[in-house]
């Protein structure tokens, strides 16, 4: 199934994002806890796309598992910033030979010393190229507090539309911690009207090692009510994960309740945290 029509539908949904592992001995481990998380049943999965490709043969394998073994829509992600067409052209030929229908569209960052490939500069050439190569479903990502390499919040949302116009069919945000900052970004991006379904991407945030590395990455902001549960159980693994987890299921709750029904939780491959929340969300879920 496309996942469009998933999102179409007038209810609640829940997905989850999980990673191939960067070498083979790892795979089983991630297929492992990739299968523990498809069996919450889900409405679709994500799977990434290391950069430069590096993962691509273990994101094919695992997207296809999840569609043809544990009969969970997947979600594959491609990135495009150091790709050529040929590599491109090569991967979703993967895609349909192994079932997949759905594709998430990335430039993707570029390597650290190394330089793009010259053939796509923006996602906007990779969406209008997936959508010449085959009948898929194409999505996109977005940015509730503006791409970091933008110039402003207008100029973000100009290039956003523009990956629209070229057949980008849903989006996914970045992770956010206050609600309101999508709530306003919604309301932009409308108002310029990108009409598509968005797809709220949380995190929740188990770790003081995550908090780091999501400030230095993306200089999300973090609301003082968040700051104080670090302060408070950053040094208590366990407080620290569970306090991350009701964080997290309360900001869905918020979502649903304001009109956001779709959901995407970014689990970084662990099988408990995507059952918490779930576990959380049954009754608002039905």
């Amino acid at each position: 199934m496309k996942i469009i029509e998933i999102l179409k539908q007038d209810r609640p949904t829940l997905s989850f994002e999980v990673f191939p592992p960067k070498t083979s001995n790892a795979y089983e481990s991630v297929a492992h806890a990739t299968q523990e998380i498809a069996a919450l049943r889900p409405d679709f999965m994500s799977v990434t796309y290391g950069a430069g490709g590096g993962t691509s043969e273990h994101t094919v394998g695992i997207a296809a598992d999840l569609h043809q073994t544990y009969g969970v829509e997947s979600l594959a992600h491609l990135t495009c910033v150091s790709s050529t067409k040929e590599h491109v052209a090569n991967m979703l030929g993967k895609f349909q030979a192994r079932g997949i229908q759905n594709v998430l569209a990335l430039r993707g960052d570029i390597p650290e010393g190394g330089t793009p490939a010259t053939d796509y500069h923006y996602a906007c050439e990779l969406v209008r190229d997936i959508k010449k190569m085959g009948d898929f479903c194409v999505g996109g990502a977005c940015y509730p507090e503006g791409h970091v390499e933008a110039a402003n919040k207008t100029e973000d949302i100009r290039h956003l539309k523009e990956k629209v116009d070229a057949g980008c069919e849903f989006l996914t945000t970045q992770m956010f911690f206050d609600n309101n900052i999508l709530y306003n970004f919604l309301y932009r991006i409308r108002e310029q009207g990108i009409t598509v379904p968005v797809v709220a991407g949380i995190m929740p945030v188990t770790n003081v090692k995550q908090i780091k590395r999501i400030t230095t990455m993306s200089g999300t902001y973090l609301p003082q009510r968040f700051k104080a549960i670090v302060d408070r159980f950053g040094d208590n693994p366990d407080a620290m994960k569970q306090a991350g987890v009701i964080y997290a299921t309360e900001q869905i709750i918020d979502l649903i309740a304001n009109g956001v029904n779709h959901v995407h939780i970014y689990t970084m491959n662990k099988p408990e945290i995507a059952a918490g929340i779930q576990a959380s969300l049954s009754e608002i879920l039905k």
